[in-house]
């Protein structure tokens, strides 16, 4: 797999996914403000992956600080969190990493500041190894879901690209097919970014994982010839309900599987589930740049000029749509999640 993000030489290395298919290539982010914008700017993108860089930006914010003591260190390293936080609202995984570097700080009290630097370069490191981790024990538990021959529908890209690592629907795929199960994938184009098309399909094809790329409004069609099985998204908060926030048209792919008796999985790590959420309708939704829409890769017109534009980057699939969700401890029951996580 090609990294996602690291650390190279002092700085945050991810791995610019505004640019591919066409060129692999990479971002080394030297200071905070690089790295909010990467994460802005959807170089670095799905939900463990940008917790993954915002625990590495605030590890890397740490090391410019010049504070002599603990508490002129803490006073100086809260603004950092907060720039970060402020990239992007919908994905919990931003949030939950950014609140574990300050726990870790809050233990610190006592060292040195070299020490203290050290100690959270360690631990976005640690943070980025665990995903990795439940990565892989999640799709150990999701390919135990999948039959060979079966054809699995996915959409948006929750593969080694949105994590550290391995993936979320990606890695129950790619562990299914580790077990020598022969499965085929069809991958929507997930528009308007066009994640799927772009990076879906491109990481099953560095695999020589099978997929057929289709345009999101064909997946009705195909579940009706009976040519998907089943499908496996990924996540990018889970309310304490079960119900889930994903990437826009989501929820279109959850109704016509339940109108197809087609089963509809959900793949996320304990990070992404937010008990403090309610309910689908308390998670804050991005709304993103009209030019989204409108351009593709934001030079072709494919609209009017001036036409009014909504471009919500998430929907929500309520809880009653979802046959499980894959974590790395099992699967689960949506409405078992607060019993399970609590």
């Amino acid at each position: 797999m090609v990294p996602t993000v690291e650390w190279h030489k002092g700085a945050v290395r991810l791995l610019d996914q505004s640019r591919l298919p066409e060129t692999v290539a990479f971002l080394d982010c030297r200071d905070v403000q690089a790295v909010a914008s990467a994460i802005r700017e959807l170089k670095v993108r799905g939900a463990p992956a940008i917790g993954v860089t915002a625990a590495m930006g605030v590890a890397l914010g740490a090391q410019g600080i010049r504070a002599t003591d603990y508490d002129a260190f803490v006073k100086a390293l809260l603004p950092i969190c907060d720039e970060l936080a402020a990239t992007r609202p919908t994905a919990v995984n931003l949030f939950w990493a950014i609140d574990r570097m300050k726990r870790k700080l809050s233990t610190l009290g006592a060292e040195s500041i070299p020490s203290i630097k050290a100690a959270l370069m360690g631990e976005s490191q640690t943070i980025l190894d665990e995903d990795i981790a439940l990565c892989k024990s999640m799709g150990r538990h999701g390919a135990d879901l999948i039959q060979g021959g079966q054809t699995i529908l996915t959409h948006c890209n929750a593969g080694a690209l949105a994590t550290a690592g391995y993936g979320t629907a990606l890695g129950v795929i790619r562990a299914a097919w580790e077990q020598g199960k022969k499965i085929e994938v069809i991958a929507d184009e997930t528009r308007p970014v066009l994640q799927g098309a772009r990076l879906t399909a491109w990481e099953l094809m560095q695999d020589n994982i099978p997929v057929t790329l289709i345009t999101d409004n064909m997946a009705g069609s195909l579940m009706r010839e009976g040519k998907i099985h089943l499908c496996v998204v990924g996540a990018d908060r889970i309310a304490a309900n079960g119900d889930v926030a994903n990437k826009i048209g989501t929820y279109s792919v959850a109704v016509l599987a339940k109108a197809h008796g087609i089963p509809f999985y959900v793949a996320a790590p304990y990070s992404t589930i937010d008990l403090n959420t309610k309910s689908g309708a308390d998670i804050p939704i991005e709304q993103r740049n009209p030019s989204e829409v409108t351009t593709i890769h934001g030079s072709q017109p494919v609209a009017p000029a001036g036409v009014n534009v909504y471009n919500p980057a998430f929907d929500v699939t309520p809880a009653e749509l979802i046959s499980g969700i894959i974590t790395e401890r099992g699967v689960f029951k949506p409405q078992d999640l607060a019993q399970r996580f609590g």
